[in-house]
């Protein structure tokens, strides 16, 4: 009965070292890519023909690689208008620009009569975009 036992033991730790063996990697997992978004403040819904909106935006990643850079790129597909950064670069649309902060901001001219409809789309190294949707109406009103 002994002998059943101790076979029995032997067996088991034998199937022990096995499994742990081949669940050993050696092979490091590193994480490089994370999910982020785009927060923006509040705009207004109204602009008169040639005011600027300021579009305050902050990125919010939920990890950190190093080597991960972001772009920025946007479309107007209801009016005319123009979108320019803090920095006075005027953005072509569907062009791709980088983003060197986190916490940006762009200025929306409108130029038309009409409401004004545009999309911004932020882009990582590793292809995952946050689109933001923006609407301003015209501001018909006199002063």
């Amino acid at each position: 009965m002994k002998k059943i036992i101790y076979q029995m033991l032997v067996g088991c730790y034998i199937v022990a070292a096995l499994v742990l063996v081949c669940a050993c990697n050696s092979q490091l997992d590193i994480q490089t890519r994370y999910p982020f978004t785009v927060e923006t403040m509040p705009v207004p819904k109204k602009l008169k023909v040639n005011e600027t909106a300021e579009i305050r935006c902050e990125l919010k990643r939920d990890g950190r690689w190093e080597d991960t850079r972001y772009t920025i790129r946007w479309f107007l597909y209801d009016g005319k208008g123009t979108l320019k950064t803090e920095d006075g670069t005027v953005l072509l649309p569907n062009d791709r620009y980088p983003l060197e902060k986190e916490t940006f901001r762009l200025y929306f001219t409108s130029q038309s009569d009409d409401q004004s409809s545009l999309k911004v789309w932020v882009e990582n190294s590793f292809s995952q975009t946050v689109e933001l949707e923006l609407s301003f109406n015209n501001d018909n009103s006199e002063e």
